[in-house]
């Protein structure tokens, strides 16, 4: 389980280089952006089969695993976008990161799984420590007029924790089955472009390089290594450790000189970081494991 877990954590890691990537991929439109990048990260799904070994028998696919991984991947992404469009964009990524504290909660529906009092204070942590990064240790201006916005960045959380704790009731299925769901994403994507944005290319090899990037990890191997860290890790730790996302985030960016060490990032470091710990304490000190978890 531990394994799984990291694996599974690497994808939060992965997502901290969204901003820069995206920041350096020049101005093109947000769904012509998913759909270069999600075909992309199809091809790294390709490009491992070819060095996995394949069951001589293909498991057969319940419908409802394709129903839940194109409404996870493209849905997500569909409203992200839409939330960005009808609403300011600190209020609704906060709303929208709402998602690792309704995974941990969530958690205590699935078949053998306990939640206990550190999952929910590391996740409420991690939540805090996100508060501080995305308002800039700022406050909030919830406004009226942006309901529909905010409602679609709860629609954004409501989707990718929906599709990570249902993806953990299907552990037989492959993870190679996300080829498809990226492939499917890339398409509707694409035609999302066609319909609602003017087409923008990157202007030069290095915003191409950004893209690539972007269809490499934080859209292409991030999804493989989160599919197999929720149905085979610790799904309470890795809801409350993907907190760490935003705040790796922003250290990357800092380094990339692109953004400044504050008091307010130092003490987000503190809560993600503390939080994280909080809600791991079990699988990090070898105590009560949750029952009937798989190794």
């Amino acid at each position: 389980m531990g394994r799984a877990t990291l694996i599974g954590f690497s994808a939060v890691a992965m997502w901290a280089l969204l901003a820069l990537l995206t920041d350096a991929s020049g101005q093109v439109p947000p769904f012509l952006l998913s759909a270069i990048t999600f075909a992309i990260g199809t091809g790294v799904g390709l490009v491992a089969r070819l060095f996995m070994a394949q069951p001589a028998e293909q498991p057969k696919i319940p419908p409802q695993v394709w129903l839940i991984g194109i409404a996870g991947l493209f849905g997500y992404h569909f409203f992200y976008f839409t939330a960005l469009r009808n609403a300011p964009a600190v209020e609704a990524s906060l709303i929208a990161y709402l998602w690792p504290l309704f995974i941990v909660l969530g958690s205590a529906l699935m078949p053998g799984e306990r939640l206990r009092w550190n999952h929910i204070a590391g996740a409420l942590l991690g939540l805090a420590g996100t508060f501080l990064i995305v308002t800039k240790g700022g406050g909030l201006s919830f406004d009226s007029r942006y309901t529909f916005g905010y409602a679609m960045a709860g629609v954004c959380a409501f989707l990718w924790s929906g599709y990570s704790l249902l993806s953990r009731r299907f552990p037989s299925v492959p993870t190679t089955i996300v080829t498809w769901f990226c492939a499917a994403t890339a398409v509707l994507s694409l035609l999302c472009h066609f319909a609602l944005e003017e087409t923008v290319l990157p202007a030069n090899a290095g915003q191409w390089l950004a893209v690539i990037g972007l269809g490499l990890m934080p859209v292409g191997a991030a999804f493989y290594a989160w599919d197999h860290g929720v149905k085979r890790g610790n799904i309470q730790v890795l809801g409350a450790a993907s907190y760490a996302a935003p705040l790796l985030s922003t250290l990357v960016l800092i380094v990339a000189g692109f953004a400044a060490p504050t008091p307010s990032i130092i003490a987000a470091c503190i809560l993600i970081t503390g939080g994280a710990v909080l809600a791991a304490k079990s699988m990090l000190f070898g105590r009560n494991q949750p029952a009937g978890a798989e190794a």
